[in-house]
C-alpha cells in the first residue's frame, strides 16, 4: 500500500529500539523512541522535527545527546514527547552541560517538550539562546490520546504499564495522495515542489473550485488551474496507512486492553519480542514481553502484519524461533 511514511527500525533486533519514520516529499521525519542513533546521518537527524520517547530508560533515551549536539547552531523547533517524570528528565540532561558560550553565536534552537500522564499534558520549552532555561511554568493541557495532529496525518499515545510509566504510539495516515504520470502528462505538467503544495490543499480539504498555481511543464511561471480539476486528473486517492510501537510492556490485560485501542487495524505493528515463552516468568518479572505474547497481541489488534524487536541477548542467533512462535500464536488467533 502507497504511503508518505518509510519506517525502519534504526538497530537490529537486539539493538536498542528505535523507529525512524521519514515524511516521503517532506524533508522532515519523526522517531520513536531515542535509544542509539549511531546507524542514522547527520541527514537523517536533521530531518527530525519531533521525537516520542516511550520512557527513559538509558536504551531508549541515550540518543538524546548525539541529536541535541547535531541540532545545535540550527535554527530549528523540535518538540519532544515522552511519559511522566520526562520534564525532570530533559532538564536534567541539558543541565549537564555548561551553556556559557551560546550567547555569543547564533543559537536559534528551540525544544517543546511534553510530559504526557493519563490525565493531561505538561509543556514547557527550552530555548538554545538562553542556555536551554525554560520558559515559565509548565503549561497544562488536556490529553484525549492525541499528542500530534497534522492535516494528512496524526500521532496518538497510550499509558501502558512497564516497570514505570511507557508510551505505546500509533502514526495514522488520514488517506494518501497518488500523483498520476499521465495525468501530469495530459496537461502538460512536469513535477515539483508544487505537488507538496496541491497536495497539502487536498488534505486541508480546501474548497476544489478555488484556483490552484501550478508552474507549467519546461517553462517559467505559473498557470492556474481548478483544484478539483487538477485532482480529478493527476490524483487517485487510497486509504491511508496506521503504524503502531509497542515496546517495554508487561503483559496484563490493563495493557492488553490499551494495545487493543491504540493499535487496533494496525496495517504494521512494531512489537517487542525480548523473550521466548519457555522463559515467560522471567519476561513477567522483568515487564516485557515473550514472542508467543507478542503474536497473541499482534491478532488481537487485528494487524495486517507484524516485526518483532527489542530481544535479549540471550537469544543470540535464535531470531528465526522467536519469529516462528509469534507467527504460531498469531496464526492460532
Amino acid at each position: 500500500m502507497p504511503s508518505r511514511f518509510r519506517p525502519r527500525l534504526v538497530n537490529g533486533p537486539f539493538g536498542d529500539p528505535g523507529l525512524f519514520i521519514p515524511l516521503q516529499f517532506d524533508r522532515r521525519a519523526l522517531i520513536f523512541d531515542l535509544g542509539d542513533l549511531g546507524p542514522l546521518s547527520a541527514r537523517d537527524l536533521l530531518k527530525i522535527s519531533h521525537a516520542f520517547v516511550t520512557h527513559t530508560h538509558m536504551d531508549h533515551f541515550v540518543g538524546f545527546d548525539p541529536l541535541l549536539r547535531c541540532l545545535l547552531g540550527r535554527e530549528k523547533d523540535v518538540a519532544l514527547f515522552g511519559p511522566a517524570g520526562f520534564l525532570r528528565n530533559v532538564e536534567g540532561k541539558l543541565a549537564a552541560y555548561t551553556w556559557d558560550l551560546v550567547d555569543r553565536q547564533s543559537c536559534p534552537l528551540r525544544l517543546h517538550v511534553t510530559e504526557v500522564r493519563p490525565e493531561a499534558l505538561l509543556r514547557r520549552c527550552f530555548v538554545c539562546a538562553e542556555g536551554f532555561a525554560a520558559q515559565g511554568d509548565p503549561l497544562p493541557l488536556p490529553f484525549a490520546g492525541t499528542l500530534l495532529a497534522e492535516p494528512a496525518f496524526r500521532v496518538d499515545a497510550a499509558v501502558l504499564a512497564h516497570s514505570t510509566d511507557c508510551l505505546g504510539l500509533a502514526i495514522t495516515e488520514r488517506f494518501h495522495v497518488n500523483i498520476l504520470t499521465p495525468g501530469l502528462a495530459a496537461l502538460g505538467l512536469a513535477p515539483g515542489p508544487w505537488l507538496n503544495r496541491f497536495k497539502t490543499a487536498i488534505f486541508e480539504g480546501r474548497d476544489p473550485d478555488s484556483d490552484f498555481e501550478v508552474g507549467p511543464a519546461g517553462g517559467p511561471g505559473g498557470r492556474v488551474l481548478r483544484l478539483g480539476e487538477l485532482a480529478r486528473t493527476i490524483a487517485r486517492i487510497t486509504p491511508g496507512r496506521k503504524i503502531a510501537y509497542i515496546t517495554d510492556v508487561g503483559d496484563t490485560p490493563a495493557n492488553r486492553e490499551a494495545i487493543a485501542g491504540l493499535a487496533s487495524d494496525a496495517d504494521l505493528l512494531f512489537i517487542e519480542a525480548a523473550f521466548l515463552d519457555a522463559d515467560r516468568d522471567r519476561a513477567a518479572a522483568r515487564h516485557h514481553l515473550t514472542a508467543r505474547q507478542a503474536g497473541e497481541i499482534a491478532a488481537r489488534v487485528g494487524a495486517r502484519r507484524f516485526t518483532l524487536f527489542h530481544h535479549s541477548p540471550r537469544y543470540e542467533g535464535r531470531e528465526a524461533e522467536m519469529e516462528a512462535e509469534a507467527r504460531a500464536a498469531y496464526d492460532a488467533r
